[in-house]
Parts: structure tokens; sequence; C-alpha cells
């Protein structure tokens, strides 16, 4: 095998370099988990804006009621005018 010395100050440098990259590193993962936490936040608030029912809305017209269908919570069609 062919060992070879390493000066102190190159190893110093080396290792102080790694030390950044660890930093970088780590930041980024933060960083990341964040963002996803704020996108996912972000997603349940405008999905709750929207009022979601299964009731039946009829609306009545000069010829008559018309022809509205309500759905269960499954599909299926509940009942129709």
């Amino acid at each position: 095998m062919n060992d070879k010395d390493v000066p102190y100050i190159v190893y110093e440098s080396e290792a102080a370099r790694h030390e950044r990259t660890v930093k970088r590193l780590l930041l980024t993962i933060v960083l990341v988990i964040c963002l996803l936490v704020i996108t996912n936040l972000a997603w349940l608030y405008v999905f709750n804006q929207y009022d979601i029912t299964s009731e039946t809305t009829e609306i009545t017209t000069d010829e008559g009621n018309t022809n509205m269908l309500e759905t269960g919570q499954n599909g299926e069609i509940n009942n129709a005018h």
C-alpha cells in the first residue's frame, strides 16, 4: 500500500469544508420539511373553504319544478323529482 502523510492543514481545511456541506444539507432538509408542512396546510385550508352537502336543491320556474337529483354519500341517486 502506498501510505502518504497528509499535512494537518490540508486535513483541517477538508474537515471545515465538510462541516459547511453538512450544515447546508441540514438547512435544506429543514427548509423542505417546513415547505411541505406549509403547502399541506394551505391545501387543507383551501379544501375546507368549500361547503359540501348532499341536500337536494329545488328550483321552481314558471313551468314547475326542475329535475334535480339528490345523491347520497356513495354517489347513488336517492330520489328524482
